[in-house]
């Protein structure tokens, strides 16, 4: 099917944030995660949201978590997404503990449920981003 409308949105990778784009294109999630206090900082950032330590680092998680809380668009969020409608939208929270925003793909509105198992999907895009996405497990 052939979409015509807006040029969807994409990441820009930052200096910041690099190291998780270049992660997910290798199929692979990396987290920041605070050196002084353990705390998980997902968006990448300077300093840790917990203690603000400028002492981060990197940690690869699974990706695999469960549906924490979810919302079915079933208008386009804006156009630039009429041709994913409904679009499933969840937060997912990973085994290791942090939470963070994800689209739910191969599934019905009506599979969906708080608890329900995910794997990560890597997709891939043409500019070179990956996006991190979910599916049911």
């Amino acid at each position: 099917m052939t979409v015509t409308g807006p040029a969807k949105p994409r990441p820009f990778p930052t200096p910041t944030t690099r190291p998780f784009w270049e992660a997910l294109a290798e199929r692979h999630v990396l987290l920041q995660r605070c050196n002084a206090c353990g705390a998980w900082n997902h968006y990448p950032r300077h300093r840790c949201v917990a203690c603000l330590s400028d002492d981060l680092g990197w940690e690869e998680v699974s990706g695999e978590g469960t549906i924490f809380t979810f919302t079915i668009a079933r208008t386009p969020v804006t156009p630039h997404f009429a041709d994913e409608v409904p679009q499933l939208l969840a937060i997912v929270e990973l085994d290791e503990g942090p939470h963070l925003s994800s689209v739910i793909v191969d599934a019905s509105p009506e599979d969906l449920a708080v608890g329900r198992r995910v794997v990560p999907v890597f997709e891939h895009g043409d500019d070179g981003i990956t996006l991190l996405k979910h599916r049911l497990a």
